[in-house]
């Protein structure tokens, strides 16, 4: 079964940075579109950013407009997401998440394969 595998969280202060990767395990190819999302205490799970894999089109969502960027390296296989200017607010578990089909979907619903999810805690 195809895993996704999220690294780079940790507790920072804010004004730090953070590369979160996603990398899958089990074969190569994880699908045509990747993203990140995440889900702060007590909120629902919201869109970060998507990427086309093959094209390297993007999407972001409001919570990385202006502080965060989306990439990946096809070579290695794995996504990643710098995180620049971090805030308290961006305190949560990042996860990053697949899909077949090429539109960059901003809902959980529409990604059928999910990493466990990393933590990045912003606190002074």
């Amino acid at each position: 079964q195809v895993q996704l595998v999220e690294s780079g969280g940790g507790s920072v202060q804010p004004g730090d940075s953070l590369r979160l990767s996603c990398a899958p395990s089990g074969r190569t190819g994880i699908g045509n579109v990747m993203a990140w999302f995440r889900q702060s205490p007590g909120l629902e799970r919201e869109f970060v950013a998507g990427i086309r894999w093959e094209s390297g089109r993007f999407l972001y969502g409001n919570p990385a407009k202006g502080r965060f960027t989306i990439s990946r390296d096809s070579a290695k296989n794995t996504l990643y997401l710098q995180m620049n200017n971090l805030k308290p607010e961006d305190t949560g578990v990042y996860y990053c998440a697949a899909k077949d089909t090429l539109l960059i979907a901003t809902r959980p619903r529409e990604y059928a394969v999910w990493g466990q999810g990393t933590q990045v805690t912003v606190s002074s």
